[in-house]
């Protein structure tokens, strides 16, 4: 048995956005008892991830991370047609990935005490992000 649900998130610019919440509420309305939900977003230039949701800092040192390891505006990049941060957005996303498994059983997502669902907006504007969840159970 499957079921989906699409889920649009306006993000602030750069950083990171909790979306734990909004998955738990899929699975808990959900029909399917137990199995998998993937959690895909739609495009390239953002992210997914599990992690620490208990002390802010570790989101802001992945931050600083990610900008050291793809940073804005390096005259290397051919890829700027939509910016300083267009070709280091596309990096970043294959850093984050862009989709995740997570099990759940009896509508509860099984993640671990101090983990947590998050959008890494990886663009410096704002945007509109669609994120598909996929239940397989």
């Amino acid at each position: 048995m499957a079921e989906q649900q699409r889920l649009a998130i306006t993000t602030r610019g750069r950083g990171s956005i909790e979306i734990t919440d909004e998955i738990a509420a899929v699975v808990r309305k959900a029909k399917v008892d137990s199995g998998i939900a993937h959690i895909f977003v739609r495009h390239t230039s953002c992210g997914l991830a599990i992690t620490e949701n208990a002390d802010p800092s570790v989101r802001r040192d992945l931050e600083m991370l990610m900008q050291r390891w793809a940073p804005d505006g390096d005259p290397d990049y051919r890829h700027d047609m939509e910016g300083d941060d267009d070709m280091a957005a596309h990096a970043r996303s294959l850093l984050t990935g862009v989709s995740l498994s997570v099990p759940f059983a009896s509508g509860r997502l099984l993640l671990g005490t101090w983990q947590g669902i998050y959008l890494f907006e990886h663009r410096s504007q704002a945007h509109q992000r669609e994120i598909v969840v996929t239940l397989l159970g």
